[in-house]
């Protein structure tokens, strides 16, 4: 019996970060790209994020800062510091860790983010691009890492079934969009699919992006099946764990993605990425 493959994040992540160093050398104006790590709150999971995208930007070569608030600040507040960092010609792009205390109304910050600032694919003008297969759009970096793991692994696409579970903006619509653009057959499950793991062994590649721990394990499995697995949960013993049972996978799946060590070391190459692209488009515009 063939042993699963694990598809490690930091082989993709090597390769992006070959992809950022190139457009550097691109960039005219000898600047540095920077970061604006825009967090309200001290919430562990988002003070996690922020550390890891930190270390990635300086691993890269990029600059990156953060601009912390309290939980509590008022919306119209919120709304003038954020108009502060959003005009600021030495940002080049924001990342907004989501979601916002409920006093921030958090439709209007999206719609406010400039469009060409947006790392994170949150304003309306980016989905609709991404909806639109219009490539000039920025993805959720999440979303857009899944397609970087599969491609670094040089897994086909095109024609393949796909399942997704989960249908939220961050991760399952837009990589819906994302995966229809490499012409997949794209099926989306969710937690009220019925018979949730029928629908999954029909995928030749599943992606697991509903956010419970190990909810989905060798049933919800087809032989030789490519596994993403997009979720970061805590399990009852306190380890870090995604949303598929990794051990129990393995006698199934033919490739997977281990938690951690999988698609997050590549969320924040992509993240990366996004930061010189936004440079790169901005130095065009500006030259004419």
């Amino acid at each position: 019996m063939q042993e699963m493959i694990p598809l490690k994040g930091a082989a993709v992540s090597a390769k992006l970060k070959q992809e950022v160093q190139d457009g550097l050398t691109r960039l005219h104006g000898g600047h540095t790209p920077k970061l604006a790590i825009v967090r309200v709150g001290e919430k562990p999971d988002d003070m996690a994020y922020e550390r890891g995208a930190i270390k990635k930007m300086q691993n890269f070569g990029l600059d990156a800062v953060t601009y912390s608030f309290p939980e509590m600040i008022s919306d119209e507040d919120f709304k003038q510091e954020f108009r502060r960092i959003n005009e600021n010609p030495e940002i080049t792009g924001i990342l907004l860790l989501l979601p916002l205390p409920g006093q921030i109304c958090q439709k209007e910050i999206e719609r406010m983010i400039d469009p060409a600032k947006d790392m994170d694919g949150i304003s309306p003008m980016n989905q609709a691009k991404v909806f639109a297969g219009d490539p000039f759009g920025y993805a959720p970096c999440t979303a857009e890492a899944v397609i970087e793991v599969l491609k670094g692994y040089e897994i086909p696409i095109e024609g393949k079934r796909v399942t997704i579970v989960g249908r939220s903006m961050v991760v399952g619509k837009p990589l819906s969009m994302l995966l229809l653009k490499e012409n997949a057959t794209v099926t989306i499950c969710h937690t009220r699919t019925r018979d949730l793991p029928s629908e999954c062994r029909h995928a030749e590649i599943l992606v697991a992006a509903a956010g419970r721990a190990k909810m989905l394990g060798a049933e919800a499995v087809g032989k030789g099946a490519v596994v993403i697995d997009v979720g970061i949960n805590v399990d009852a013993d306190g380890k870090l764990c995604g949303d598929v049972d990794y051990e129990a996978i393995k006698d199934a799946a033919a490739m997977a993605t281990p938690v951690p060590g999988g698609v997050g070391a590549v969320t924040t190459a992509v993240l990366a990425k996004h930061l010189v692209r936004a440079a790169l488009e901005k130095e065009s515009s500006e030259r004419g």
